[in-house]
């Protein structure tokens, strides 16, 4: 059944082969994963696969320089967080990066201002720490940036959209390719009104769209209130969104946005997973949707073994 609704192609439903062709090249993002964890993604995922390793406000980011190695010694590519806000000064921050790029060959990155109420030293956000230019100093090849289809709980929509204008801006500025990766959505409308805003704006990056891997329902509530999707926790009272709950999968999200009336013109968008039910079974399920292995369920679709 096609989502006209969501997608206003009508008519059209999206084969196995559509949902396996756009969940391919996925993304996974983890939260200090222990090397056990890591060896398990390695062993379900394509070699070279990119593993976001995000920074939690209270650990301090060399934290992050041993769990990039222990990323890159399972042959994935590690892509650590620079939550700019966690940053004391420049001289961190040039320290920091020497030490992911020689000790785990980082050569991407994910900057973030970094969900934290007190600020470390002298970066409010993302965009301070790529005007530092040791991003091209150490060598860096590619930047994420940060998206919000589905807004913040701190920020406005007008303040989030200039904010991430501004990024694109300095990024251009100094020739560094980037992409954005947003935050995680349990609803594909947010996603695809924000994508025809983007690529309104003449902006033609890829974009890889948050979503929130297998996991169970208490855990996604909980990580939803935490990071703030506000419009995802209204359309979860709808009753078809109930059904990501009672799933605990992001089909839903997928499905919506491979059924796009316009997706040829939403330009390259891939899928990036938050892995809050376990990198191994995010890795499963990655492969088993980038596989073809599904099986149609009104309007989303259910991994089959």
């Amino acid at each position: 059944m096609a989502r006209t609704s969501l997608a206003g192609r009508a008519g059209f439903a999206a084969s196995s082969d559509d949902i396996a062709s756009f969940s391919r090249n996925f993304t996974v993002e983890a939260t200090f994963p222990s090397e056990s964890e890591i060896a398990g993604l390695a062993a379900e995922v394509p070699a070279g696969t990119r593993l976001y390793l995000s920074c939690p406000p209270n650990h301090s980011p060399d934290a992050l320089v041993p769990l990039a190695a222990a990323t890159r010694a399972a042959g994935l590519e590690p892509v650590p967080h620079l939550t700019a806000r966690a940053y004391t000064d420049t001289a961190m921050v040039d320290r920091v990066l020497g030490d992911l790029v020689r000790e785990a060959g980082v050569s991407e990155v994910l900057v973030l201002a970094g969900d934290r109420d007190e600020v470390a030293g002298p970066f409010e956000g993302a965009l301070g720490l790529i005007e530092t230019d040791l991003l091209q100093k150490h060598g860096i090849r590619e930047v994420n940036i940060s998206g919000y289809p589905d807004g913040h709980a701190k920020l406005d929509d007008d303040l989030l959209r200039r904010a991430l204008m501004g990024k694109i801006e300095a990024l251009t500025k100094r020739n560094l390719p980037f992409n954005i990766t947003t935050q995680f959505c349990f609803d594909a409308y947010p996603v695809l009104g924000w994508l025809r805003w983007l690529r309104g704006e003449g902006i033609k990056a890829p974009v890889r769209i948050g979503v929130a891997g297998p996991t169970t329902m208490r855990s996604l509530l909980k990580f939803a209130m935490r990071c703030g999707v506000r419009a995802s926790l209204k359309g979860a009272l709808n009753p078809k969104a109930l059904q990501l709950f009672s799933e605990a999968a992001p089909d839903l999200v997928i499905r919506g946005v491979a059924e796009a009336e316009d997706r040829d013109a939403l330009g390259p968008i891939s899928i990036h997973y938050f892995s809050f039910g376990g990198l191994v079974k995010t890795g499963q399920w990655g492969m088993a949707a980038a596989n073809g292995r599904i099986e149609f369920t009104g309007e989303g679709f259910k991994i089959v073994k």
